[in-house]
C-alpha cells in the first residue's frame, strides 16, 4: 500500500510544488520588494473602535465613519510594523519604558488571582504587628490660659484656676473656665500623633507621663498653657482580624503583588548575562550573583 502511494504520480507533484514554493520563499525578491505581511483588524477591535466612537460622540459610528477608523487603525498598523523592521524601536527610552510596564503589568496579573483565606490573613496580622497595632489613645479635658492676656501674672493666673478646678472635682467646669480656645475644651480618644499634630509634640509627650481623673499643669503648647484632666486612657493592643480584615487583606494583596513580581522577574533574569562596562569583571560578576 505505502509503495503504491510513494509511486502515485499526484504526491510527486505536490512534493515538487512544496519544493518550489520553500526555494522562492528563500530565494531574494528580484524587484527588491519584501513579501507581503498581514494585517488583520479583529473583531474585538473592531468592536473597541466603535465603543469608543460612541462614548466620544454619544452615538455610533456611520457607515463612512466606521470604515475610516478601520482605515486609520490599518495605517496604524502599517506605521507600526514599518517602524520595527526600520528598527526604530531600538534606544527609545519611552518606547522601552512602556514595554517595560506592560511586562509589569503581566506580572501583576499572575497574583491578582490568589484569595487569601482566614489562616493567611491572620498569619500576616501576626507577622507585621506594627502596621496595625492600634495606638494608646488618651480623652481628656483642657482649660486654656492665653500668654498674651495674662502677661506677667500667666503663671499665678494658672496656679489659681488649677486649685479653683481641683476643689470642683472631675471635669466639671472646663468648659467654663479659662481663655476661650480655637479647638475646643474636650477631646475624645486621640492618640499621641493626633495630639502632637494639633497640640505639638512637647504638649504630647507630657500628657503621656499625666495621671488621670485630677486635673493638672501647666502643660505648655504652641499656643500657650494649658490645664489638664485626663478622664481615659486606652492601651495600645494589636485587634483581632475582624477588627482591621480589610486593611490586613489589602496589604497582604500588596506583599503577594510585590512577591510575585520580584519571582517573575528573577525567572526571566535567568535567561541573560548581564556585562556592566566600566566595572572591574569582579564587582559585575558579584553584582550579578547577588541579584540572582
Amino acid at each position: 500500500m505505502m509503495k503504491r502511494v510513494l509511486q502515485e504520480p499526484l504526491l510527486h507533484f505536490l512534493l515538487l510544488g512544496a519544493a518550489l514554493f520553500i526555494v522562492f520563499r528563500l530565494l531574494p525578491n528580484p524587484d527588491g520588494q519584501r513579501p507581503l505581511g498581514q494585517i488583520t483588524i479583529t473583531q474585538g477591535q473592531l468592536a473597541s473602535m466603535v465603543e469608543g466612537f460612541s462614548k466620544s460622540r454619544q452615538r455610533p459610528p456611520s457607515r463612512e465613519e466606521l470604515q475610516e477608523l478601520i482605515q486609520a487603525r490599518v495605517r496604524e498598523e502599517v506605521y507600526y510594523h514599518e517602524a520595527l523592521a526600520l528598527g526604530l524601536d531600538k534606544d527609545d527610552l519611552i518606547i522601552r519604558r512602556r514595554l517595560a510596564q506592560k511586562m509589569q503589568f503581566i506580572s501583576d496579573d499572575r497574583a491578582a488571582g490568589l484569595q487569601p483565606t482566614d489562616v493567611d490573613l491572620n498569619a500576616y496580622l501576626q507577622a507585621h504587628p506594627d502596621r496595625f497595632r492600634v495606638a494608646p489613645q488618651l480623652t481628656f479635658h483642657q482649660a486654656y490660659l492665653d500668654p498674651q492676656k495674662h502677661g506677667a501674672h500667666l503663671a499665678r493666673d494658672a496656679a489659681q484656676l488649677l486649685a479653683q478646678l481641683n476643689r470642683a472635682g472631675g471635669d466639671a467646669g472646663s468648659a467654663a473656665v479659662g481663655d476661650p480656645f480655637m479647638l475646643g475644651g474636650s477631646f475624645n480618644a486621640l492618640s499621641g500623633s493626633e495630639i502632637a499634630r494639633q497640640f505639638g509634640d512637647a504638649f504630647a509627650a507630657k500628657l503621656v507621663e499625666l495621671e488621670p481623673n485630677h486635673w493638672q499643669g501647666p502643660v505648655e503648647s504652641s499656643f500657650g498653657l494649658h490645664l489638664v484632666y485626663i478622664s481615659e486612657r486606652t492601651q495600645g493592643h494589636l485587634p483581632a482580624l475582624a477588627e482591621v480584615r480589610d486593611a490586613v487583606r489589602r496589604e497582604w494583596e500588596e506583599a503577594q503583588r510585590l512577591d510575585a513580581n520580584e519571582a517573575f522577574y528573577r525567572d526571566l533574569l535567568r535567561h541573560y548575562t548581564v556585562t556592566v562596562e566600566g566595572l572591574e569583571p569582579s564587582a559585575a560578576e558579584k553584582k550579578m550573583a547577588e541579584a540572582k
